[in-house]
């Protein structure tokens, strides 16, 4: 592979605009949306479906997605996809506008079902494979989907309830009892491969998402086509105008490939990893589950050149790679939460041939935000990026809604047609999220700088007020991690009837190693202002639970932590 060039903000500045006179592709012109006007993309697909078509006449017999012994290219997977959206239709009489639910782990028929519901202009809405009765019974009640495709343990969970909510079950794969029809016999019953045409606006629905649930009950997010193909179209501006910064040098690489260990319930990887492989020609490999050595093992058998995790994998890829290292990688970014600080440099350190990058976004935005790699990210660590040209605006407000001044911490707020059109079924959260002038209020604090680059301090429902002092949970993780025995972490507030909150964390160790927990607050003196020390830390025999999103679960380490008696207690002050 040819060396690249330097990128600097200017060299990339000037490969973005020579992208916005010259490529047709990119050209922005403006829309109304919704009653706002916004900045798109005049020639982007005017749906979803446009993207899959394109990828399988681009790159047609090209392989694309590796499941185990399963290679599956471009063209079959469009063609298979496309012979379920007519089997949807005859069989099943699915119309343009129905909810279609996915409960499935990753599978190749995972993406098969969402790229027939979409291909059909219905609403694809992809479960948490994580979930089990309760919670999924609530999504089905709440999106209205009566049809389900999935595999044996989901459907499994679903049985229960399928008569009450008059569901019909399409297994996918594995074994399930009850299942109304299996998805290889609505292959078989298809009667065309051909791309069906339905009537389909750029602001139609195309996806519904769920929320984590990290705050209660889980919210609906509502997509649209044109939010969607926004995103992807925006992301392929960038990668094409750091492309030509970089003197042609790809950061796809030259055979670009990419490890799918993230499921693809969450826009992380639908969006971030499938979608956007589509359109850039990349192939995927699935994992079956995330396991490290695992990883290591499929990205040096493929050459894999690309990696998207949540910060946690990367740091864990890193490990388990050793001295040997990753050599086909060349770029290893995160999404879904805040890299730490300290994992950069040694992401840089360790693999000397992959650049670190990191992206920002939400379910709301289609994963749209910020992003941010090279030399900028190296000599940035704390920051998440500059928003991503030419679509995406960003700003940071007060508690009055008034935009605050450079370096000034607030909520952010992102505008873009890739946001969201709603909350499902929930009005006055969406009031709430969105501002009549279209601007999506992230729920997350944080600065902007001069240059433009954007830094997320917290999340606003995780400040820890002691005594009147704010606290950031982010700052005093990050922290922790520089300890070098910390595997993982986790910094909640503890209730007190005199400050109101202290400061709690939950850690476990890295393999081999043990964690003194007086030892570990005396570290964590050094460096942080006393009220920020965690005045109890639990040691934890067992990796902190997580939710479908790979995320901590924060609320389910705080809860089980205060049922406990702490390894360290501090005198109260």
């Amino acid at each position: 592979m040819a060396e690249a060039s330097p990128v600097t903000d200017e060299k990339l500045a000037a490969a973005a605009m020579k992208l916005l006179v010259e490529d047709p592709r990119f050209k922005v012109t403006e829309a109304e949306i919704r009653g706002n006007s916004y900045r798109v993309f005049e020639n982007a697909p005017a749906s979803v479906a446009g993207i899959f078509a394109y990828a399988a006449a681009a790159h047609g017999d090209k392989e694309f997605l590796v499941f185990q012994d399963e290679r599956i290219s471009y063209a079959e997977l469009w063609s298979r996809a496309c012979r379920l959206a007519h089997a949807l239709k005859d069989e099943l009489n699915v119309a343009q506008g129905d909810r279609v639910a996915i409960a499935m782990r990753n599978y190749p028929e995972w993406c098969v079902s969402y790229m027939a519901i979409i291909a059909l202009g219905a609403v694809a809405v992809p479960l948490n494979a994580w979930w089990k009765t309760d919670e999924l019974k609530y999504a089905l009640e709440d999106c209205d989907a009566k049809i389900v495709v999935g595999d044996g343990k989901r459907l499994g969970f679903i049985h229960s309830f399928k008569d009450e909510l008059g569901l019909t079950l399409i297994l996918a794969r594995e074994e399930a009892e009850g299942a109304d029809h299996h998805l290889s016999g609505l292959l078989a019953k298809a009667a065309s491969d051909a791309p069906p045409s339905p009537d389909v606006h750029p602001d139609d629905d195309f996806c519904i998402v769920y929320t984590s649930g990290s705050t209660g009950e889980p919210k609906g997010v509502v997509l649209t086509h044109r939010s969607c193909v926004s995103a992807i179209f925006s992301w392929g501006f960038i990668a094409a105008a750091m492309k030509e910064a970089r003197g042609g040098v790809s950061m796809f690489g030259d055979n670009p490939g990419i490890l799918l260990g993230v499921p693809l319930f969450h826009v992380t990887g639908s969006h971030s990893i499938f979608l956007l492989s589509m359109l850039a020609g990349r192939r995927i490999a699935m994992i079956y589950k995330w396991d490290p050595k695992d990883a290591v093992d499929l990205i040096n058998q493929e050459q894999l050149t690309n990696f998207v995790g949540v910060p946690s994998q990367s740091y864990e890829l890193m490990e388990a790679a050793g001295k040997d290292g990753l050599p086909s990688l060349i770029d290893i970014a995160s999404g879904g939460a805040k890299r730490p600080a300290d994992h950069v440099s040694k992401l840089a350190k360790n693999f000397k041939q992959a650049n670190p990058s990191s992206g920002y976004g939400l379910s709301e935005t289609n994963a749209l935000g910020c992003v941010i790699s090279l030399d900028q990210y190296q000599k940035r660590p704390d920051s998440t990026g500059k928003a991503v040209p030419p679509l995406t605006d960003i700003k940071v407000i007060n508690d009055e809604g008034q935009e605050l001044p450079s370096g000034k911490v607030g909520e952010i707020c992102i505008r873009s047609p890739g946001n969201f059109r709603c909350y499902l079924n929930k009005p006055q959260e969406t009031t709430k999220a969105i501002t009549p002038d279209g601007w999506f209020k992230t729920g997350d604090l944080g600065k902007i700088d001069e240059e433009g680059y954007v830094y997320i301090v917290d999340r606003i429902k995780d400040l820890i007020i002691r005594g009147g002092e704010n606290i950031s949970t982010l700052e005093v993780e990050n922290a922790v991690y520089k300890h070098g025995d910390i595997a993982e972490a986790s910094v909640f507030s503890i209730p007190c009837d005199l400050l109101g909150e202290r400061v709690g964390v939950a850690v476990y160790a890295k393999d081999g190693a043990e964690i003194d927990a007086v030892e570990l607050r005396e570290f964590l003196a050094k460096d942080l202002a006393g009220f920020k020390v965690p005045e109890r830390i639990w040691v934890s025999p067992g990796p902190l639970p997580r939710l479908g999103t790979a995320k901590i679960d924060k609320i389910t380490v705080r809860k089980v932590a205060l049922q406990h008696p702490p390894a360290f207690t501090a005198e109260p002050a």
